[in-house]
């Protein structure tokens, strides 16, 4: 029988099959090929005694995510706040070029916007806005701007991620119309998001899957190699092929476009500089 694991705990995977869960143990030899099976694989399962079930066949992945542990990902919702708590730059960045780099349909939500004064935030706005990316900007709280995601969940395997306390678990909420999580209500009187939510888990909804994953402060881009690193960045792409050099990395060489359309302001020059201090991390990182 083919499924999907939506669920994995302590080397226990629940498995969707139609309309029916099956709890399954993995086959040692995928132990053995160090090919361990993730939240997302598509799976071919065999039934045992006592309703027990195992995953013989993991099928390819279209994607794999690493934190969090998904695959078959189709697109991603990145969840911020400019307030409450503030908003890392750095941090948010990388999530985009993580997405990317998973070559993931990228949504960008910016959550608890009932706290922010635009003109404040105008630089921020921009600089967001020139990615060309989708920007959603919601309440979820008071529900502002739920109906526009349900619009785009539907056949899609959906992540949600984000730091801790910017209102994941509260989004997810207001789309399946339950409480899907214990929330914390102690926490929340910090203003803090320390939701109890500890692992990547798929919930099923209008014929596609939602997966929150944990609140994290940090990622890792570190496995991107570097002549990789400018295809994540998608207001490159209009200007690729036009430098002087067609290995140009946009850094030091001469006759490069992309620096010149920064001088032009055709390219935000914050996104740029993030570009070079990711760049010139990855080659120290190649150094040892």
């Amino acid at each position: 029988m083919e499924g999907i694991i939506v669920k994995g705990v302590g080397g226990l995977y629940t498995v969707k099959v139609e309309d029916k869960y099956y709890s399954c143990k993995a086959r040692g030899k995928f132990r053995f090929n160090k090919y361990t099976p993730m939240v997302g694989d598509r799976v071919e399962i065999k039934l045992e005694k006592n309703d027990s079930a195992v995953i013989e066949k993991i099928y390819d992945r279209t994607s794999e995510l690493i934190r969090p542990f998904v695959s078959n990902i189709t697109q991603a919702f990145v969840v911020f706040t400019l307030k409450n708590p503030d908003i890392n730059l750095d941090l948010l960045n990388r999530f985009l070029v993580l997405c990317e780099y998973n070559s993931l349909k990228i949504n960008l939500c910016l959550n608890k916007m009932d706290l922010v004064d635009k003109e404040e935030y105008s630089e921020i706005f921009n600089m967001l806005e020139s990615t060309g990316y989708d920007i959603l900007y919601l309440n979820a709280k008071n529900g502002v701007g739920i109906e526009k995601i349900k619009e785009k969940l539907k056949n899609n395997i959906s992540v949600f991620c984000g730091p801790s306390g910017v209102g994941k678990s509260t989004i997810l909420n207001g789309i399946i119309g339950k409480e899907h999580m214990e929330t914390g209500e102690i926490s929340e009187k910090l203003k803090r998001g320390k939701h109890t939510t500890r692992h990547a888990e798929l919930i099923d909804f209008e014929g596609g899957f939602l997966v929150d994953t944990p609140g994290f402060s940090s990622i890792s881009t570190d496995f991107i190699e570097k002549e990789e690193l400018k295809e994540c960045f998608p207001e490159f792409n209009e200007f690729m092929g036009e430098c002087k050099f067609s290995n140009c990395m946009h850094f030091k060489e001469p006759g490069c476009v992309i620096k010149e359309k920064v001088d032009q302001g055709k390219i935000h020059k914050y996104r740029y500089e993030f570009y070079i201090r990711l760049l010139q991390e990855l080659q120290n990182l190649r150094r040892y």
